[in-house]
């Protein structure tokens, strides 16, 4: 034993912490100025470029950001059960590099996008043909694949480059934290800004050759530190203990429980496991089965289960629960989500009809630049929270964190309703006066602008973005420790599910208001000229929804049970954590 202990000793990894985040940081700070401006005026570009209708662009914008967010779920499979996350990385950044290469070249090869539409209102515009298509969905498939490997490995990739049995080490992971979600607002601000006016007003071209160049640096940035990164290897997916406790519990459905199950039923807990050891609870009773012994059931010398398939213990039928318990809660933020869908959408559609003159001068605010205005409140909005409403909420409540994070999210879903009622009356304004009003010019394939200033548009963001700093980032909280320690890469994963579930949500619902509504004759609520459409009545629906949703959430909150430790502690600190896998 005690050479096996000095073996172990010796491959004590060397953890280069802050001299590895030049080389992480600079990876992400390039990829998502290579990513985020593209994304955000990909509807710009699919209308304009690809001559395709609003309902089409929006649904196939909505059907990528969804199949990305997806992907992101078996991203994290294969980072924890095969490649790890070093691997995970290194390939998904050449792939969304090759993606914008693709991509670029759609706009720089007149042969790969149709020919411009005329400005009159009565032009004949051609559609892209199946050869055009196929180039295009390639570029996306690459992009589908970058995303579903970077998204959920690039935070954990990082804290994997710090010691967390040491202070110097935690405050390194908060550090990088901090640094992380900086950077993050740094490209997301840059890109919706200088990128984004660049692709609108220049030259699509240049517009997204740029961002590809910034992902090329990104994958050189991200190789030069391959020898200092500290490589976290797999060991094996954690939804294998939680098929086998399902399985398990299926088996044995007709066998009673005993009447004290929590002294009775099978209470191995390994040693090795970095998990907390979580404590008995009556909820999902019926899962409790997968714990009763039975005489054929066969325990090793060291108390575990000799066949895990045919017995398992109290610890693996408590992370099963976990897991199942945020499911409700999770499908209320499906819902939710469909609020910030919209204002990634069809807001940008507004903006496009609207007056985004800044003053007297011929200088325009690009339409997907608007949305910078969400990521600004939701900016200035965390720190105010953070430093000045939650210690206030402290000495009222006496809780640590002010209110809970179910209540957290709730508020968030109280201010998503009133973003859309604000939204629908900001268009209900805009379309009046697009009606009764003389017109600043005629948009291709589209109608007039409204003379309303753009800047109509800034609080319904701005309430946005606060709703979102609320409901979004209270849930990754929420997930992450509401999860299982071995399970914390996919509680990531389960967030971006969420958003590609509200993606597909919400192309559903655009599809079934565009094939039933009627506005007159020939229009319907979301009609290719928002001037002759209601897409004040679809905000208005939209609403609508949320609050049913609202009350269901509240239904959900009020029967939730908090993960419990067996010593009743309700969360795991950071710090308390200790390595999670095998380190080379």
């Amino acid at each position: 034993m005690e050479k096996n202990e000095v073996a172990v000793t010796k491959k004590e990894p060397n953890y280069r912490g802050v001299k590895a985040m030049p080389f992480v940081i600079g990876n992400e700070t390039f990829e998502k100025l290579g990513t985020m401006g593209t994304s955000s005026n990909m509807l710009v570009y699919l209308s304009t470029v690809f001559n395709m209708s609003s309902i089409s662009a929006t649904n196939l914008i909505n059907i990528f950001n969804g199949t990305c967010n997806f992907g992101t779920l078996f991203g994290a499979f294969l980072s924890d059960t095969y490649l790890g996350r070093y691997k995970t990385l290194g390939i998904a950044s050449v792939s969304s590099f090759l993606g914008m290469l693709v991509l670029t070249l759609t706009a720089a090869v007149s042969a790969l996008h149709p020919p411009k539409c005329g400005v009159a209102e009565s032009s004949i515009c051609v559609n892209p043909t199946p050869w055009q298509l196929t180039f295009l969905y390639s570029a996306f498939g690459l992009l589908v694949v970058g995303a579903s490997g970077i998204r959920p490995c690039n935070l954990a990739f990082g804290a994997d480059q710090f010691n967390p049995n040491t202070d110097s080490g935690r405050k390194g992971i908060n550090s990088f934290f901090n640094w992380y979600y900086f950077t993050f607002t740094f490209a997301v601000m840059l890109s919706l800004t200088i990128i984004v006016y660049v692709q609108s007003n220049v030259n699509w071209a240049i517009g997204l050759g740029i961002p590809t160049f910034l992902m090329l640096l990104s994958c050189v940035v991200f190789f030069i530190g391959s020898r200092i990164y500290v490589k976290v290897l797999p060991e094996g997916s954690p939804l294998t203990s939680m098929a086998q406790a399902l399985v398990v519990a299926f088996k044995k459905r007709n066998l009673n429980l005993p009447e004290q199950p929590w002294s009775n039923l099978f209470n191995y807990f390994s040693p090795n496991s970095i998990n907390s050891k979580l404590a008995y609870s009556d909820q999902l009773r019926f899962l409790n089965k997968a714990a009763i012994i039975t005489e054929d059931d066969e325990i090793n010398t060291d108390g575990s289960a000799a066949n895990p398939w045919r017995l398992c213990s109290i610890q693996q039928v408590e992370e099963v629960k976990c897991v199942v318990r945020v499911i409700p809660t999770w499908i209320a933020g499906i819902i939710y989500y469909v609020v910030l869908a919209q204002m990634q959408t069809y807001v940008v559609f507004q903006a496009i009809q609207s007056n985004r003159r800044l003053g007297s001068g011929n200088f325009q605010i690009p339409a997907a630049s608007y949305s910078v205005f969400m990521m600004l409140s939701l900016t200035i909005w965390i720190p105010i929270y953070d430093r000045l409403i939650v210690p206030s909420l402290r000495r009222i409540t006496k809780k640590e964190e002010g209110i809970s994070l179910l209540q957290r999210m709730g508020i968030g879903m109280v201010l998503a309703i009133v973003t859309m009622l604000v939204s629908a009356l900001v268009e209900n304004h805009r379309r009046t006066l697009a009606i009764t009003h003389p017109t600043l010019g005629l948009v291709p394939r589209k109608g007039a602008i409204s003379s309303m200033s753009g800047s109509w548009l800034i609080p319904q963001l701005a309430i946005a973005g606060i709703s979102e700093a609320f409901t979004v980032i209270g849930q990754v909280e929420f997930f992450y420790k509401q999860f299982p320690e071995n399970m914390r890469s996919f509680a990531g994963s389960f967030l971006f599910c969420g958003f590609a579930m509200s993606n597909y949500l919400s192309s559903f619902l655009i599809s079934v208001v565009h094939r039933t509504t009627k506005v007159g004759e020939t229009e319907n609520w979301l009609s290719e000229d928002l001037n002759k459409a209601r897409l004040d009545y679809f905000y208005y629906l939209v609403a609508g929804l949320e609050v049913v949703n609202l009350g269901y959430f509240l239904i959900c909150s009020k029967y939730y049970k908090y993960k419990t430790t067996e010593n009743g502690t309700k969360d795991v600190a950071m710090e308390e954590l200790q390595p999670q896998k095998p380190i080379v």
